[in-house]
């Protein structure tokens, strides 16, 4: 889980906008599997109550990661494309040479 913060927040400080995308899906990774880890390994039956079942496992830690999950599978593809069409408008994916254009066009004013 450390791992995956700090080569997600390694990756997010990076000049290239693809580097950035990939840093916040290992950070994202990462917290998923801290969430996971919070609520610890539980050993019992499948969550089915049915007659005489004393201990199950609780589903949804699992259920609310697994939605987290498929939304950060949306948003990275948004990223993605967003990435891209920046890449296509202005021919460059450095952070920092973007951030010097914008400031040549008087986009902060």
């Amino acid at each position: 889980m450390g791992v995956l913060f700090a080569v997600g927040l390694y990756m997010m400080m990076q000049k290239t906008m693809l580097r950035v995308v990939v840093g916040g899906n290992l950070l994202s990774y990462g917290t998923f599997l801290a969430l996971i880890l919070s609520g610890g390994l539980n050993k019992g039956m499948v969550p089915v109550l049915v007659e005489g079942v004393e201990e199950y496992v609780d589903p949804v830690p699992q259920a609310l990661i697994l939605t987290a999950i498929v939304i950060g599978f949306g948003m990275t593809a948004f990223q993605l494309a967003l990435a891209y069409r920046t890449y296509q408008e202005t021919g460059t994916d450095d952070l920092d040479e973007l951030r010097h254009e914008d400031e040549g066009n008087g986009a902060h004013e």
